[in-house]
């Protein structure tokens, strides 16, 4: 049984999310709340019930659809302190502000609806969530050694790898870390998990490329990856049938 909350001061849009959410029959259980006060209470209740036991990550809820312009406290700082129990949470911005859209990433949100929201967009980003929670279940960390020593990373959590003075920067969900060793080693690794090189120096986590805008990358963080020329035909071929696999 999934845990979905809704969290927005629109009861209107609160009820239509729910309605939305309840027609494609899922077994889940809806919560609402109308400010990020409310849905941290929420949290604290399940921090504190003896019903609750085990990790803390467990008490959350699988996915959040989230208000940021709201009374008391915006989406950020609610999405801030839910991060620090719950990092497992898939939040999804419910905005009417793109503006918002850079301090947002800070939270590591797994993507955004624009006001005014689509049922087909909600329905797909639900289907993504979901999907993307399993594949999370079955990923098996990789071990590498970087600079500060054995460290463990998820796939799924890296957004993308630079080569840089011999070595490589992991960019991840976490912060960076140093690996030695070549693109064309880790691409081979990780080619598996969805990633690709659009230029020598680099490979991406294609789940996590929001778009590409003439020869710019433009990652879900916010960071631009450069495309070559020579790889774009290729690049953008691996990347619409990747998109077109998770339909």
């Amino acid at each position: 049984m999934y845990r979905i909350a809704i969290c927005d001061d629109d009861s209107g849009l609160r009820r239509f999310l729910r309605q939305t959410i309840e027609e494609e029959r899922l077994p889940c259980v809806v919560d609402e709340f109308s400010d990020g006060v409310n849905l941290l209470k929420s949290y604290n209740q399940w921090a504190a019930s003896d019903v609750c036991v085990g990790a803390s990550e467990e008490r959350g809820f699988d996915i959040l659809f989230l208000d940021i312009d709201m009374p008391r406290m915006n989406g950020i700082d609610t999405a801030k302190k839910i991060r620090t129990t719950d990092r497992r949470v898939k939040i999804i911005y419910v905005t009417g502000y793109q503006d918002y859209m850079g301090k947002a990433f800070e939270v590591h949100p797994f993507s955004f609806l624009v006001k005014p929201v689509k049922k087909k967009e909600i329905v797909r980003q639900i289907r993504e969530a979901l999907l993307y929670g399993k594949a999370e279940e079955k990923e098996i960390p990789l071990r590498l050694q970087t600079t500060e020593g054995v460290e463990e990373f998820r796939a799924s959590d890296i957004y993308y790898l630079e080569y840089v003075s011999r070595k490589l920067r992991f960019v991840t969900k976490k912060g960076e870390s140093m690996v030695r060793g070549k693109i064309s080693e880790y691409l081979e690794r990780l080619e598996a998990y969805g990633f690709a090189s659009p230029h020598k120096s680099f490979a991406v986590n294609l789940y996590h490329v929001k778009a590409i805008r003439g020869y710019d990358i433009i990652m879900m963080n916010g960071e631009r990856i450069p495309l070559s020329q020579k790889r774009s035909v290729e690049f953008r071929g691996l990347l619409g049938k990747y998109q077109a696999d998770r339909l």
